[in-house]
């Protein structure tokens, strides 16, 4: 049973799903087509499907970054959710909560589940005694420890991802973690590819180079910046998100569908009458391991692959379709 799996110490632009007694309400950070987006919702429509009725709203934050459209697209949800009345609100990612949950719904008579929000919630004033959520954490320590089996000793490392909310608390969190080993790290977020390749080729004297997500750079192209990499790349490349592993050697990433899942079925606890202060919050547990080798041989590693388990190799062309 999902439940006792997932849940196992608990007894702008929509979509409207399947109808039933209750009515759930889903409020994405994103704008669909992004991947950690889809997989969130994927996770939560799995789980909700003939259960509750789920209507879905994108604040489409990587497109539009200004807190004055966050603001406009918190608004248009609550006018939503006013109008709909659902009996449980699951907010993805920090954009809901920050602009949406902790202005609107803080201690009322809502029910919210939140989930993908990155490293802490004390920013947010979590808990509320009608919130809980689950907490997206990535596995940087793991992804430096083979980092470190692979090259041996790491003394410093790029941080280049997108210009976002979500990318600035990722890179305060990888700094404080490698700076405790005593390993340098520079860290640059940016706005467009152009900006993004001349830091890549900048970052060549570092001896690793962790990849933020690209979601909210400007004029990003797959095939394109796949190509990129491939003709300029040097040094050990690695990401903690899925999507970017066409553009890594190694990737060790967290999986939205837990996300999702995990959310909706909290939300179906709750419709069951169950508090939401009686649900913990709690950290996501599973990670995917992604393996490409043709980046890999470019500069001269070969892994050896039964050390790895339950990895998916990438880095074929038809991926970036």
């Amino acid at each position: 049973m999902m439940c006792s799996r997932v849940l196992p110490v608990l007894l702008s632009l929509c979509i409207v799903h399947s109808a039933s007694a209750a009515k759930c309400m889903l409020v994405m950070s994103y704008q669909q087509g992004y991947a950690w987006n889809d997989g969130v919702q994927k996770g939560v429509e799995s789980i909700l499907a003939g259960k509750c009725e789920l209507k879905i709203f994108y604040m489409d934050a990587k497109h539009n970054k200004t807190p004055e459209h966050a603001r406009a697209m918190a608004k248009a949800a609550k006018k939503l959710i006013d109008e709909y009345k659902p009996n449980v609100l699951i907010a993805s990612d920090d954009y809901a909560s920050r602009y949406l949950v902790s202005k609107y719904y803080k201690n009322t008579g809502l029910a919210v589940v939140f989930c993908g929000v990155n490293w802490n919630v004390s920013k947010y004033g979590y808990p509320y005694k009608n919130v809980t959520g689950m907490i997206e954490v990535a596995p940087i320590q793991p992804l430096i420890e083979v980092s470190k089996k692979i090259l041996g000793e790491i003394k410093n490392v790029v941080y280049l991802g997108a210009d976002t909310l979500s990318e600035h608390k990722n890179s305060r969190r990888i700094v404080t973690v490698l700076r405790r080993q005593g390993i340098a790290v520079e860290v640059s977020l940016v706005t467009s590819t152009d900006d993004w390749k001349k830091t890549f080729i900048n970052s060549q004297m570092a001896d690793v180079i962790i990849l933020g997500s690209n979601a909210g750079i400007a004029g990003w192209h797959n095939k394109e910046m796949a190509a990129f990499v491939r003709m300029q790349a040097k040094k050990m490349i690695v990401t903690n998100h899925s999507w970017m592993a066409p553009f890594s050697m190694y990737a060790m990433t967290k999986i939205p569908e837990e996300q999702g899942e995990w959310a909706a079925e909290a939300a179906m606890a709750i419709v069951r009458g169950l508090s939401p202060a009686k649900i913990p919050i709690r950290v996501n547990r599973k990670w995917q391991t992604y393996i490409n080798s043709p980046l890999l041989q470019k500069i001269g590693i070969k892994l050896n692959k039964k050390d790895f388990k339950n990895y998916i190799e990438v880095g074929g062309r038809s991926q970036l379709d």
